[in-house]
């Protein structure tokens, strides 16, 4: 953050000072008093388990400059009525301040994080980047990422989350990107947006906030997402199979990890990405376009795209144990695209090898819960994998998806809980295996976290 007084940051938040206002703030905002640095602003939030005003003396003693909350901590700092609204009103104050800097904005209903790490790894080539690991897409992480901006910052990379129109409207009124990207419009929190169309409202936004002078990068293989084009008064790059920027040729090699011809039309180069999956082939496509519209070359993109990695946790993280068994972890989140992209690169990476899928419940799908579910356990057998577990009742319907498939000799089996998934793998885990780990947040963190550390993680 740049460095401001305790006077500014009333004047800022329309807050009241306490303590001295000559105090200068010259560290990021933190609202987690474990990671506050000397000299930043400590902002406190009254939660439903802990208030972060507790925690006031502690950040002063790590190093704390000011604290930002609702009431008098004995701290000095600014006291408002609203520690969230305030904190975007500071952030939309700094980011308005760095006129060096270019803001990079994007939304999809899948691989949001993954690609925002990818460009901000693209873009840190270029200058002085921020792009945090992590889903900081709401409220609260957005503005959190942009106090993480410096006068140094050249490139600030913000990934932006909706469950309604608006959402993004708000987030965009906050940092204003030049460069929009939307990667896709899916299944995910259908139940909130009610319709695929209603989710192209919402993520529509983001284009609708670009300057006629900047850039929307838009997925050409996406009609929902391609018409978005119409929205927008900034230069438009169509990014996949057409358009401004293509990848043709895809191939997979035995570890999942994707190749393709890289073109713009007028030059082509061979990408070999060092990540599993195909789906990364159009992240990789949407990062790459924002940055040659950074300023990066071609010849340097080829390059730079084979050398991206997986920098946020539970994403399409592929390890493999002292007993040969592979593990694809990538059960941050799911929803019946990203499973599915999840099943072909478990597929894929399986040839040879018997394949275990371990899928949970998809969560904030509506009306398309039964049928979300089962979808993506058809898939599971049209692929041929092996084993499939299905983690609680919810998610029982990927069994009966995939059951319906004429000819699957594969085995499905319906884990009460995390716990019972684990037994099941304890008790028939052969070495090559290959497992995939998937489902909506926190619903199979466990059965990763024990394929990951068995001696450390047990059923109970």
């Amino acid at each position: 953050m740049i460095p401001l007084s305790v006077a500014e940051i009333a004047s800022i938040t329309g807050g009241t000072v306490v303590g001295d206002p000559s105090v200068i703030v010259t560290g990021p905002a933190e609202y987690d008093s474990r990671k506050i640095g000397p000299g930043g602003l400590f902002v406190a939030f009254t939660g439903e388990k802990a208030d972060g005003h507790d925690y006031a003396g502690v950040a002063a003693q790590a190093g704390a400059a000011a604290v930002l909350g609702s009431r008098d901590t004995g701290v000095p700092g600014v006291v408002v009525e609203d520690p969230r609204g305030a904190l975007a009103a500071l952030a939309r104050a700094v980011v308005s301040r760095l006129d060096k800097l270019t803001v990079i904005g994007l939304t999809g209903s899948s691989g949001k994080t993954t690609t925002k790490d990818y460009i901000g790894q693209l873009l840190s080539r270029l200058g002085p980047t921020v792009a945090l690991p992590g889903s900081l897409n709401n409220e609260l992480g957005f503005p959190y990422t942009v106090l993480q901006a410096s006068a140094e910052t050249r490139f600030l990379v913000l990934e932006m989350g909706a469950r309604g129109v608006g959402h993004i409207s708000y987030l965009t009124g906050i940092a204003r990107p030049s460069i929009g990207v939307v990667l896709n419009i899916g299944a995910a929190h259908i139940g909130e947006f009610g319709s695929m169309e209603g989710t192209a409202l919402a993520k529509g936004e983001l284009v609708e906030a670009l300057p006629s002078s900047g850039v929307a990068v838009l997925n050409a293989d996406d009609p929902l997402v391609a018409a978005m084009a119409s929205r927008t008064s900034a230069s438009v790059v169509l990014v996949g199979s057409t358009g401004s920027l293509t990848a043709s040729d895809v191939t997979l090699d035995a570890a999942g990890r994707a190749s393709y011809t890289l073109s713009d039309g007028s030059r082509t180069g061979v990408v070999r990405l060092a990540v599993a999956g195909e789906h990364q082939v159009a992240n990789t496509l949407a990062a790459g376009a924002v940055a040659l519209a950074a300023g990066m070359t071609f010849e340097e993109l080829v390059v730079a795209l084979g050398e991206v990695g997986i920098a946020s946790e539970r994403r399409m993280d592929v390890f493999t144990r002292p007993d040969g068994v592979t593990v694809v972890d990538d059960s941050y989140n799911a929803n019946p695209s990203s499973t599915s992209a999840a099943l072909r690169a478990l597929a894929a990476m399986g040839e040879g090898r018997r394949t275990t899928a371990v899928l949970g419940f998809m969560a904030e799908l509506g009306e398309h819960e039964v049928s979300g579910h089962a979808e993506v356990g058809r898939l599971a057998a049209e692929l041929g994998v092996d084993r499939l577990i299905a983690v609680t009742g919810k998610a029982g319907p990927i069994l009966d998806g995939a059951a319906g498939v004429d000819g699957w000799r594969g085995t499905g089996l319906l884990a009460a809980d995390q716990a019972a998934a684990i037994e099941i793998l304890q008790a028939d885990l052969r070495a090559d295996d290959v497992v995939l780990v998937k489902g909506s947040r926190y619903r199979t963190w466990d059965v990763a976290d024990w394929l990951r550390h068995p001696e450390e993680v047990q059923p109970t």
